[in-house]
């Protein structure tokens, strides 16, 4: 393979190891798991090196990436992630094997598509315990869950819950049990088994690590602690994974000496901002070539530690390299480690070559 730049590098090996710590650790609480691949835009490396890990289900966001692996023959059971739209209720029992749901007008869509194209869907009611994203009040879910199981092609799997995500909300014992007696309050209404409890997604992993973990939650959506091996609460290394899964080339196209700070009168800058410099004197500048339209400039850490990342605009990147530790010059490649939002932007970006490396 021919790598250019700008490039992601994949390390899918590293990301099969790092699945099987966390999920293993996941299986011993007697939890599934379903494996997000929407941070790579389900880049096949990566649901293939999840498949091997031993993800019980793989669980995206966008449609157009299920319909793609569910196309390819994907094995594994697939997972809608992003409360369905009610326009695509066709195409998400065609390419979903269960969807999260808080809408009875959307589940009655699911059930109306389901039964044309002569399919069983399973839904997750979702449950909100505080964080204020998707999700019915408490006080609702015994009527979505007794007009959904209603509905013929229409399998009420189970109710789940989403946390640190919009509110920030942690994980705790209070929220999980408040789920748990939700679910028995259905159970009891109804008379539904209702097995599936979905506890959230890997800002959900402390609780369990910690051993507070209720047991009744035997289900967990968990992506970046496995993709990027990190602690989602406060981006530490999580415990047995690895952090070098991918990696972000860039190549220097100029390399010159400036001033640190803009020369004459200044307004917004091209994205309606208006930025702040330290005055560091002349200093030795690089630029990479990619910008904002291809990453999060911000969410990128230079593999030398003596480059300062200043800043970027839609196709430039800007660099202080008067410190690097290796000599920076002009056609060089630098190499830069990619926090979540990064990773998104890279995956999402067709002017990134994603490059799959072994080992």
């Amino acid at each position: 393979m021919y790598y250019r730049t700008p490039r992601l590098e994949i390390y899918p090996d590293r990301i099969t190891a790092n699945a099987r710590s966390v999920i293993g650790r996941c299986h011993a609480h007697g939890a599934k798991v379903a494996c997000v691949t929407k941070v790579t835009c389900a880049h096949p490396a990566v649901v293939h090196a999840l498949e091997l890990g031993g993800a019980d289900l793989i669980a995206d966001s966008r449609i157009a990436n299920l319909m793609s692996m569910a196309n390819t023959g994907q094995s594994l059971p697939l997972m809608l992630l992003r409360i369905p739209a009610p326009s695509r209720a066709a195409d998400v029992v065609r390419c979903a094997d269960t969807t999260l749901n808080s809408s009875v007008e959307t589940i009655r869509l699911l059930s109306e598509a389901a039964q044309f194209h002569n399919v069983h869907h399973n839904i997750i009611v979702m449950v909100d315990v505080g964080d204020l994203r998707e999700g019915v009040w408490p006080d609702q879910a015994i009527r979505v869950v007794r007009e959904a199981s209603r509905m013929p092609h229409i399998h009420v799997a189970g109710l789940g819950c989403n946390l640190a995500c919009y509110g920030g909300v942690i994980p705790s014992v209070e929220n999980m049990t408040a789920l748990i007696e939700v679910r028995d309050a259905c159970r009891r209404a109804t008379g539904l088994e209702l097995a599936t409890l979905s506890g959230g997604n890997s800002a959900s992993l402390p609780l369990l690590e910690s051993g507070h973990m209720p047991k009744e939650i035997n289900q967990f959506r968990i992506g970046e602690a496995i993709v990027l091996g990190r602690n989602v609460l406060d981006r530490s290394p999580w415990p047995g994974t690895r952090q070098d899964t991918f990696r972000m080339v860039a190549e220097v196209v100029e390399l010159e000496r400036k001033p640190s700070i803009p020369v004459g009168e200044r307004g917004q800058d091209a994205f309606g901002g208006f930025e702040t410099f330290e005055d560091r004197g002349v200093r030795l500048r690089a630029i990479c070539n990619l910008g904002r339209q291809d990453v999060t400039v911000d969410g990128i850490q230079p593999e030398d530690k003596g480059i300062i990342v200043l800043g970027g605009s839609s196709d430039h990147l800007v660099l202080d390299v008067e410190e690097a530790e290796t000599p920076v010059k002009l056609g060089m490649e630098l190499g830069f480690s990619p926090s979540y939002s990064a990773l998104l932007a890279l995956s999402t970006s067709p002017y990134v070559q994603k490059a799959v490396i072994r080992g």
